[in-house]
């Protein structure tokens, strides 16, 4: 489909299935060679990364773990500048490779804040992994390990990520169509 409509927005083709799954191999593969003897813990940031999440997980060939935790910043197409932890991490991480699992990174305020938190249960190190990277809009120090692709910051629904709840489930990439 070239255009969706959802909700009240129209949204228009902007990355590919084919696309997005090329840019997680390459993720991938740069981490299954960079972390192969640490055992590295997972965790996916719910709901958005859940799709990228499983994609890339499908693809770790090395010993690892994954976990979840549940964030949120936005409402409609904004962020709201607060954020809410719905639950949090079980895991022990003292000493281990976390690899934080984000669906997308604009602002950073949501990361910053992750990392700030999980810092202080003492991992050995702590790493970033993001399917999207908005550089233009970045506010917080955050610089991503893994970044599959670098967009514009355009407003996009799809492979996870939504417009007020819906959208998730689209194969590819949306962005908002301007009018």
């Amino acid at each position: 489909m070239k255009t969706v409509k959802i909700k009240d927005k129209e949204f228009e083709l902007f990355l590919t299935q084919e696309e997005i799954e090329a840019a997680i191999d390459a993720v991938a593969e740069k981490m299954n060679a960079e972390l192969a003897d640490k055992d590295p813990l997972f965790v996916c940031v719910l709901n958005g990364s859940f799709i990228y999440a499983s994609e890339l997980m499908k693809r770790i060939s090395i010993p690892s773990e994954i976990s979840f935790v549940k964030m949120s910043s936005y409402k409609g197409t904004k962020s709201t500048g607060k954020l809410k932890e719905i639950y949090g991490l079980e895991e022990d991480i003292k000493g281990r490779t976390v690899v934080i699992v984000e669906d997308i990174v604009d602002t950073g305020y949501t990361m910053n804040l992750i990392l700030d938190q999980l810092m202080d249960d003492e991992p050995k190190e702590l790493l970033v992994t993001t399917l999207l990277l908005k550089p233009d809009v970045l506010k917080y120090s955050v610089h991503p390990d893994y970044v599959a692709l670098e967009i514009p910051n355009d407003f996009i629904v799809g492979y996870g990520l939504d417009y007020d709840g819906y959208g998730r489930n689209l194969p590819n990439i949306y962005k908002l169509k301007q009018s």
